[in-house]
């Protein structure tokens, strides 16, 4: 099949299937695996040239609702009658879904069957580990400083949390992505703070803009130097490549707990 990808995440549902080989086309910001840079990039997420993409032919276009705005991209794919998945997976329950309803479309079944197994294995053993610390911290995620947004209750971070053995600090809005501000995080008072801007290069995230905030310094977080900066590619995007987060952040919460977990082999 000629399969085109316009958003990162779904980039990497393709390659843990294995069919790379059968992208023809992918937006911008698609970067995992590294040779998906090679190929025809047909613009930002939220602006793709539909004219460059139509003129690749695809057989299936695989879209997204994950972030507001990407709604213009599914308008203009039905207009154009492009065949086209829609994936929008706010935990990680339909992260293994979006696998079995891609394998399925691409007629790899069996392989899509045995990863989304593995994955689901994952995060039962780290909710193992987890169901065993009986002091969990709370965590501060800033996904956009100005103005300041943050994961809620129904999003993928709030699960990533609690695999590590933490609290997210907006769990209790039953939101996927909350619009707050700094007055309510201060209030809060979280254990730790984790900058992950989505669409910033990662080094470009710097912490010295969030110390500059009103009371920030008096923070615990800032106290305790629980301040972190995490890989935009590892905690925002709705891909199996969260496992990776979450172990990644449940060896800086509670090192000791998870020393000996690995990420599943197909990562």
């Amino acid at each position: 099949m000629r399969l085109i990808s316009i958003c990162p995440s779904n980039t990497e549902l393709v390659a843990y299937l294995g069919l790379t080989d059968q992208l023809v086309g992918v937006d911008d910001y698609s970067d995992w695996p590294s040779s998906v840079k090679d190929l025809p990039q047909l613009g930002p997420d939220l602006s793709i040239n539909m004219d460059a993409l139509e003129a690749l032919q695809p057989d299936l276009v695989l879209a997204s609702l994950s972030v507001p705005g990407m709604e213009k991209n599914i308008e203009a794919l039905k207009e154009r009658n492009i065949p086209h998945i829609i994936f929008n997976a706010n935990s990680l329950e339909e992260i293994a879904q979006d696998l079995l309803t891609l394998g399925k479309a691409c007629q790899v079944e069996e392989q899509a069957k045995t990863i989304a197994e593995e994955y689901m294995h994952s995060i039962e053993k780290m909710y193992s580990i987890a169901q065993t610390i009986p002091k969990k911290p709370t965590l501060y995620w800033e996904w956009w400083p100005n103005p300041i947004f943050t994961p809620g209750k129904i999003n993928w971070l709030t699960e990533i949390s609690a695999l590590a053995g933490g609290i997210n600090l907006f769990q209790d809005v039953e939101l996927a992505s909350v619009h707050t501000d700094w007055t309510d995080v201060v209030k809060r008072q979280p254990d730790y703070i984790m900058m992950a801007w989505v669409g910033v290069a990662f080094e470009r995230i710097q912490p010295a803009n969030l110390l500059k905030r009103p009371y920030a310094k008096e923070l615990h977080a800032i106290q305790s130097e629980q301040l972190h900066v995490m890989e935009e590619w590892l905690y925002c995007r709705p891909s199996p490549r969260l496992i990776e987060g979450a172990i990644k952040l449940g060896k800086i919460l509670h090192p000791k707990e998870y020393e000996q977990i690995k990420p599943p082999s197909f990562l």
